[in-house]
């Protein structure tokens, strides 16, 4: 099958977009509002973007709390979940109002970063901690602007559990990073299989 974006016809109960960009893994969002209220909350438009330096971005359907407080503070943190704490990362999906602490609302402990003041989850397997280097709308082909906001943030510094390390490396087997799928699809990523990149070498 095939199908114009521009006009959505195809035919399906739901747009097949998401569900074919997948898995997508799932920043866990923290922010601090001015009046100092700690937010929390989930984007699986996430990911690492390089690492010289380290950046990641994520972004927000519309002009969110999340987007509204690191426009006002400059931070924030991206929690990672493992399987085992999927439930809570849908408690914090409630469209809550600006003045409700997601932490607390779904049972979360909140913990202070070393460098910045945005909140992260001190329940998951790993966090980091961003200062937001750009935050914009793409333009889209029309002319106009996408409705999609995205951040930029570079990271200042990572929160590792140690209990997910072994031999050296990041055990994905004991982390099990929750990952979004299409519809209301998860997934994580415990089950691996290794690749090595190849050397090139000239055929005959």
């Amino acid at each position: 099958m095939f199908y114009e974006t521009g006009t959505n016809d195809h035919g399906l109960p739901h747009d097949p977009f998401k569900a074919l960009v997948s898995p997508r893994p799932i920043g866990w969002i923290g922010t601090l509002a001015g009046d100092g209220t700690p937010n929390l909350a989930p984007y699986s438009y996430f990911n690492a973007i390089g690492d010289r330096p380290k950046m990641v971005m994520f972004a927000s359907d519309g002009r969110k709390d999340s987007v509204a407080n690191i426009e006002e503070t400059g931070e924030f943190s991206a929690s990672l979940a493992s399987r085992v704490l999927a439930e809570k990362v849908i408690a914090t999906s409630v469209d809550a109002p600006a003045h409700i602490d997601e932490f607390q609302y779904s049972g979360l402990t909140a913990t202070a970063g070393k460098l910045i003041s945005a909140p992260h989850v001190a329940e998951a397997f790993a966090a980091l901690e961003c200062k937001a280097v750009s935050i914009f709308q793409p333009d889209t082909l029309e002319g106009g602007k996408s409705k999609s906001i995205v951040v930029i943030g570079q990271v200042v510094g990572i929160h590792i559990d140690e209990g997910i390390i072994a031999d050296g490396r990041i055990d994905m087997a004991k982390a099990a990073p929750l990952a979004r799928l299409g519809y209301r699809d998860h997934s994580h990523g415990a089950d691996t299989f290794e690749l090595i990149r190849p050397v090139w070498t000239e055929k005959d």
